[in-house]
């Protein structure tokens, strides 16, 4: 539930005298605000715990015992409730409730002293809780700030600013700030803008910034990598440039709010598949500079647990990660080999495939997938079936043109030179059947000769080196085949 609703359930539970009420979130002053409001309508006192200060009146801050541990402090509860009626306790600083123990055990008796004086105890806590204590009372989720309660809080920050710094942002980047914050709390957002603020200027290419800042929060954490694409660079691939290049227009604010009235997702992303080496895995680094959004690995190898649910409760949570850094670009490299393995015995791998599946379709968040695989014959039928991703690309080993291309990026990129069109056409020549890392391992290696070495870069040198090079192709020709022959008719040519 979003704040406003929390707010008026909360409200009608204390009026109601409820006695045990549990808040699942982790924040807390966002909670106290809301306490505060409702008190002033409640006309009566609500007592705040924490470590640091004990118990104290929410209403003036006037400390009422200087107990700190949760024991001491149900004790206090306990004899303070002889002598008072309609009183709210609230307990901030809680652990261990979720099982049987003696800390449950007292507060479950003082839960029903309360009830006896109408008095409530509202715990906040994002663990479970003992179920013979829950069900003495109420549970309410407080969700982090929806989309409209963020453009709230940004004009509330940002816009007493104004006339004392450049405040770029039109109306249409405030509501793109609040998409790009989704899944934060209150406080992280504040923390973000406060250093937006900081600088003392508030500009557009700060919405580029707030992306990267949001990662960086979440970044390595429940199976996820962050991955940096500064020096990102490929060749060829123009078909799936284009596509991708299409489908970029609708990360702008006005087209995704076109999509919601058609009541249509964002892309939710493609699945790469094709020859090893010929650029799969820098679609995804592409995509992610191209789109200006951060890029996150999902190593399902990292997921892998070694007790029942424990698979499944990881792979659920890296996903659930991936929503909360969204906007994002999500890459799951060699899927096939997470997910392969349909008809192993525990089941594993089935129930991932589900979950995958699941999320997939009903995820809501702007999280684009992009998939990549090698061997395309091990992927679940259910991976494949039209309308799991956006679409479907083939790689292929790269055509003439491409090659060119690749040529000379690299050449420009590792020995800082440009060749003639005379030369560049030999070498084309020379790379038929090269996959597009073969070409970069082939000018590398040059590139080291040259300096371990001190050989001097001639025309000769670079045709003599490419001749005696081996391709993917003269290497494997039978797979090369077998995998392009599975491309046809099943997938688009990305080139």
């Amino acid at each position: 539930m979003n704040y406003e609703e929390v707010k008026e359930k909360l409200n009608s539970y204390l009026h109601a005298r409820i006695p045990f009420i549990i808040i699942n979130s982790i924040e807390k002053n966002r909670i106290l605000s809301m306490l505060k409001d409702i008190n002033n309508d409640l006309n009566s006192n609500i007592y705040v715990h924490s470590m640091s200060k004990g118990m104290y009146n929410l209403q003036n801050n006037e400390i009422v015992s200087n107990e700190k541990t949760l024991g001491g402090i149900l004790s206090f509860i306990s004899s303070d409730i002889k002598d008072k009626k309609n009183v709210t306790y609230l307990l901030s600083d809680v652990d261990n409730l979720n099982e049987d123990n003696l800390v449950t055990r007292f507060l479950y008796d003082v839960v029903n002293s309360c009830e006896e004086k109408s008095c409530s105890i509202i715990v906040i806590s994002d663990k479970s809780v003992w179920p013979n204590l829950k069900r003495l009372g109420m549970n309410i989720n407080l969700n982090f700030p929806n989309e409209k309660e963020i453009y709230n809080l940004l004009h509330r920050f940002i816009d007493k600013y104004n006339g004392q710094f450049s405040i770029e942002w039109d109306d249409n980047n405030f509501k793109e700030a609040s998409v790009i914050l989704l899944g934060l709390s209150e406080s992280e957002i504040k923390n973000v803008i406060s250093v937006l603020i900081a600088k003392r200027s508030i500009t557009k290419n700060d919405l580029t910034d707030l992306k990267f800042a949001k990662s960086k929060l979440f970044s390595n954490m429940e199976g996820l990598e962050k991955i940096e694409t500064d020096n990102v660079v490929y060749g060829g691939l123009n078909n799936l440039k284009k596509w991708l290049n299409s489908k970029k227009k609708l990360l702008d604010v006005n087209n995704k709010e076109k999509l919601i009235k058609r009541g249509i997702k964002p892309p939710r992303g493609i699945l790469v598949v094709g020859v090893p080496g010929c650029g799969k895995s820098l679609t995804a680094k592409a995509i992610s500079k191209s789109w200006n959004l951060p890029l996150f690995l999902l190593d399902l190898a990292t997921v892998q647990g070694m007790y029942v649910g424990q698979t499944e409760e990881q792979f659920k949570n890296a996903l659930k990660t991936a929503e909360h850094v969204a906007p994002c670009v999500l890459w799951i490299d060699e899927i096939e080999k997470g997910l392969a393995g349909v008809n192993e015995s525990s089941g594993v791998t089935s129930r991932m495939i589900g979950q995958f599946l699941f999320w997939l379709q009903e995820c809501q968040k702007e999280v684009f997938v992009v998939a990549t695989a090698n061997d395309v014959e091990s992927l679940p039928a259910e991976l494949l079936r039209k309308g799991r991703f956006d679409e479907m690309f083939f790689v292929d080993l790269p055509n003439d043109n491409e090659r060119k291309e690749i040529i000379e990026m690299y050449l420009n990129k590792y020995l800082g030179v440009s060749a003639d069109e005379t030369l560049i056409k030999e070498l084309v020549t020379k790379s038929e059947g090269f996959a597009s890392s073969d070409i970069e391992s082939a000018i590398r290696d040059i590139s080291y000769n040259i300096v371990a070495d001190n050989i001097k870069l001639t025309r000769s040198y670079l045709i003599d080196y490419f001749d005696k090079c081996y391709s993917i192709s003269k290497i494997n020709p039978e797979k090369i085949d077998k995998i392009r022959q599975w491309g046809k008719g099943r997938t688009i040519n990305a080139s």
